[in-house]
């Protein structure tokens, strides 16, 4: 039987090189194709040997040999790749697309939501790994015990996705998780974000109305009550099950959370009321997989978390962790949890302006109060990001007056950044440093090094 040859455009992404990497293992031919690509892409597609020969476009490797085409969010609606494929009638999906496409006869699980999302993933995967369950899986980070972000067999019957409302891809500008028509699903709350493709609230709360409206008669969705937009979403939908959940209730100590499920005491090593919230939801959905409650409490006691999710860099009587934290929902979330599990010290919280949303002089202002719980705050932007994504300037000011905190500082030198947290970090005994981003290059890991 003749191998499935696809070509991936822009395979240098974080998904995108995942799945190529998922669809070699399963045996199809893979090539692909980007202008850039860094590490940890560039050493992980040259382990698999799928590393292009060199960078660039080249559409007279678009041959009508091709079964399809997968493309990649970074590539540009004019690439000539892209062109070459429609001339020639080469079948074009977005990476969602795909998924679903070697997905659609598998029950699919999708975890939904603002924030929150890759975390349950990575509970609910961990849990089935322990009960020795097999099943596909797309999750957006790496997770300790799985050697990718993306895993597609054959002989699996469950699929699990982390599902995320931004763009699928150049030409199709639908929301990704619009594409996996979950059996069962997540929501775990709704804060506006991706305002550069959600100019609105109502828009960006739309596209979650159009996911729900996504699952099958009879489909079941666990959402977070305390969630009110969420809530008032939920009660419109007349045709899918739909359960509330809380969150679980816990204790916190310096090993993470004592958690009673079903009236048994567990011990989980996560901390702050967000991921008990998220805990609470895999839990749910775990159960309907058939998991039972000694099964979920052993597996848990072992789950490591996800990269880059409340990460402790340094652990001992001065902290450090390390988060993805981005939006102003997620940036409170964590500060308020290492302030529950520190809550006789100090806290230090550094967050890195990077995303559109939250270099956008509109949005800026809904930070106000998100850092508050920390005693000191430290904001830093990279100017030359807001040149390359083609953003008005940002003055401190302006900045000073929407955070509102008593005591920040506001900076665009990443090397200033990294002193300030190291002397401050004599004085405070926790520090908290959030981004989706990099702070322009730091080696947060070697500067880690230097300190324990």
């Amino acid at each position: 039987m003749k191998k499935q040859k696809i070509h991936f455009i822009a395979i240098g992404g974080s998904a995108m090189h995942n799945l190529a990497i998922a669809l070699h293992k399963k045996g199809l031919q893979i090539t692909g194709s980007d202008d850039e690509i860094f590490d940890p892409s560039r050493s992980r597609l040259e382990k698999f040997k799928l590393l292009p020969k060199e960078e660039g476009w080249h559409p007279e490797r678009i041959t009508r040999d091709l079964d399809a085409v997968i493309l990649g969010m970074h590539a540009k609606k004019d690439n000539p790749e892209l062109a070459q494929a429609k001339k020639i009638g080469i079948k074009v999906y977005s990476y969602p697309e795909y998924l679903y496409e070697q997905t659609k006869n598998k029950k699919r699980v999708a975890i939904a939501g603002s924030h929150g999302k890759t975390t349950t993933t990575a509970l609910i995967m961990h849990v089935l790994k322990y009960a020795d369950i097999k099943f596909d899986y797309m999750v957006g980070a790496s997770l300790d015990g799985f050697d990718t972000m993306v895993n597609l067999e054959e002989k699996n019957d469950l699929a699990i996705f982390e599902a995320d409302e931004y763009l699928s891809s150049p030409i199709d500008m639908r929301s990704k998780f619009l594409w996996y028509k979950p059996h069962i699903s997540v929501v775990t709350g709704i804060a506006w974000d991706h305002i550069n493709v959600f100019p609105t609230f109502d828009s960006y709360l739309n596209t979650f109305k159009q996911f729900l409206q996504t699952l099958p008669e009879r489909g079941k969705v666990f959402y977070f009550e305390k969630d009110t937009e969420l809530r008032r979403l939920i009660k419109a939908e007349q045709n899918i099950q739909t359960i509330s959940y809380s969150g679980f209730s816990g204790k916190f100590n310096s090993n993470g959370s004592t958690v009673e499920v079903n009236g048994k005491t567990i011990h989980a090593p996560i901390f702050g009321n967000h991921n008990l919230q998220n805990l609470h939801a895999a839990y749910l959905v775990l159960k309907e997989l058939g998991i039972e409650d000694e099964t979920f409490s052993a597996a848990i006691e072992s789950f490591k978390g996800a990269s880059r999710r409340l990460q402790t860099l340094i652990d001992g009587q001065n902290p450090v962790y390390f988060d993805f934290a981005h939006a102003p929902s997620k940036v409170a979330a964590t500060i308020k949890a290492i302030k529950e599990k520190h809550p006789r010290k100090k806290v230090l919280a550094c967050l890195e302006l990077h995303t559109f949303s939250s270099l956008n002089k509109a949005f800026i202002p809904h930070y106000e109060g998100s850092m508050n719980p920390a005693e000191k705050a430290i904001v830093y932007f990279n100017p030359h990001t807001l040149e390359h994504k083609g953003m008005p300037s940002l003055d401190k000011d302006f900045l000073f007056a929407a955070f509102r905190h008593k005591d920040l500082s506001i900076s665009t030198n990443s090397s200033e950044v990294l002193k300030q947290i190291e002397a401050e970090h004599k004085e405070s005994n926790v520090v908290v440093i959030m981004t989706s981003g990099s702070f322009d290059g730091v080696d947060f890991k070697e500067w880690v090094s230097t300190r324990q």
